[in-house]
């Protein structure tokens, strides 16, 4: 499922127009980039948790050159799993 076939299902379920169900899912989606950005983390009972994890710098290895390199400290998203979203898959 893509980006279109959620909004079309998410219009469907709701009644809502395409148009709106997509306004609807952006906002979904730019709520919880947001909330990420600033560090805090969006639980969804029963769906899942959205949480931004700290990476710290290292050092790795070109692999064309072999030659070391350091590779940035950086906030990785990550998304956990809730009960009921396992439980329905399972």
């Amino acid at each position: 499922m893509n980006k279109q076939d959620l909004i079309g299902s998410v219009a469907e379920a709701s009644g809502l127009s395409k148009a709106d169900a997509g306004k609807a899912v952006e906002s979904v989606f730019d709520s919880i980039s947001a909330t990420l950005k600033k560090g805090d983390e969006v639980r969804l009972v029963g769906f899942g948790t959205f949480s931004v994890s700290k990476r710290k710098a290292s050092t790795g290895r070109n692999p064309r050159t072999g030659e070391a390199m350091t590779i940035k400290a950086s906030n990785q998203p990550k998304f956990k799993a809730g009960k009921g979203l396992k439980d329905s898959v399972n």
